[in-house]
């Protein structure tokens, strides 16, 4: 597809994107201080890494009520609301008095995550123009990614001011990514309230999605997407380079900075090929890749060889992650449907939360062949799972498909 050739995409995705970004980039600069924070109020390191779970947990749990808002009050509301929560809860977390507190706020916070996480992936899969699904999806995630990737620049500065700098700092990128999308889909008819004036548009229950086979496919997938990508590559591999290699945090931080590498290469051609050559293809072959990385990591003889794996498995990521968000946005074609994001929503969560617990116990049982090869065989199920089933973008074609199915 020619440039000229590209749909012009609606305003609501650039706000979005912006607000994914400041989102990311806070986040970044506070991520490493959370259990470094808890650890000051004398807790063992087990709770401190609880403060990490809490958070995970309750967007887990929440994610039902997030559809429910988003289906009473629209995305824009429902966006803006929940990062206010997480602002709220973050500042206050700056000025903890006790663990307690600190685990109460961050808990708090999660809820507000799930709230702003499902509006943005709703909206965004309403307005993505049918022909650039995968562009959008993309160019989501590379919001996210580069946030991501700067935020520990921008944290090694903020956390030399203090253990609670960090917070502080994540609070006022909060509340300018609120600012963002408030500001800018103030007059927005798709982000507005669902029950609006002129707002007609169709809604999606959960029900009727659970009957395309796409949608069950996709839970599967970004089940074990969440199990590998947010789980097991965050909390497992940095033990693994410790252990086998020896090596510290910075270390650990490269062979994850090489996945980050492999993914911004492939980020913005995936959207494309997701959008030219179908989601299907992407979704096969990145599952592909990641079950071989995954099942080959460990056997790495030398840290360039474990960053080159890494670099291979986030190419992977980029080909999975647009196409599994095209999909569904190819399953609700436009049209309203808050459970059925946060359903996306939460076997994602479901997988990020389960797959360090059952895979740290595995190591701990068997070693860490073992977990990384029942990593590989979860995204490998999910990649066969794909090839039985037709490609989603047929599904935006026809308007009634959750309802012939």
């Amino acid at each position: 597809m020619s440039d000229a050739s590209k749909p012009r995409l609606p305003f609501e995705v650039w706000a979005l994107v912006a607000g994914g970004f400041t989102v990311a980039l806070g986040y970044g600069v506070v991520a490493p201080a959370i259990p470094q924070f808890a650890l000051e109020f004398g807790v063992t390191a087990f709770a401190a890494s609880a403060i990490v779970s809490a958070f995970a947990l309750m967007r887990l749990v929440s994610a039902p009520l997030a559809g429910w808002v988003v289906g009473r009050i629209g995305e824009r509301r429902t966006y803006t609301i929940g990062i206010l929560i997480v602002a709220g809860s973050t500042g206050a977390a700056a000025i903890a008095a006790n663990y307690a507190q600190f685990v109460v706020l961050r808990g708090v916070g999660g809820i507000g995550s799930a709230m702003f996480t499902v509006a943005a992936t709703a909206l965004l899969i309403k307005v993505s123009p049918p022909e650039a699904r995968g562009r959008v999806a993309s160019l989501n995630a590379a919001g996210f990614l580069l946030g991501g990737l700067l935020g520990p620049v921008f944290g090694g500065i903020v956390a030399g001011l203090g253990i609670r700098a960090p917070f502080v700092f994540y609070f006022f990128t909060l509340l300018a990514a609120a600012a963002v999308v408030a500001i800018a889909l103030r007059r927005s008819r798709a982000a507005g309230h669902p029950n609006g004036d002129g707002d007609d548009d169709e809604r999606v229950s959960l029900a009727a999605a659970l009957r395309v086979p796409q949608y069950r496919t996709l839970l599967l997938s970004v089940f074990s997407f969440g199990w590998a990508s947010f789980g097991v590559r965050v909390s497992i591999i940095p033990i693994f380079v410790a252990v086998a290699f020896n090596g510290d945090a910075a270390t650990a931080a490269w062979i994850l900075a090489a996945y980050a590498a492999g993914n911004a290469i492939l980020i913005f051609p995936s959207g494309r090929w997701n959008d030219t050559l179908g989601r299907k293809p992407m979704l096969v072959i990145g599952s592909a890749i990641l079950a071989v990385t995954y099942a080959a990591f460990p056997a790495s003889p030398t840290l360039w060889v474990a960053a080159g794996v890494m670099f291979a498995a986030g190419a992977g990521s980029a080909l999975v992650n647009p196409g599994q968000q095209a999909v569904l946005a190819d399953v609700l074609a436009r049209r309203r449907g808050g459970n059925v994001v946060a359903a996306y929503s939460m076997m994602s969560d479901l997988g990020g939360v389960l797959g360090p617990l059952i895979a740290g116990a595995i190591v701990d049982a068997a070693g860490f062949g073992w977990a990384f090869a029942v990593t590989a065989a979860l995204i490998a199920v999910a990649g066969i799972a794909w090839t039985l089933v037709p490609d989603s973008r047929q599904l935006g074609r026809d308007p009634g498909h959750t309802e012939n199915r």
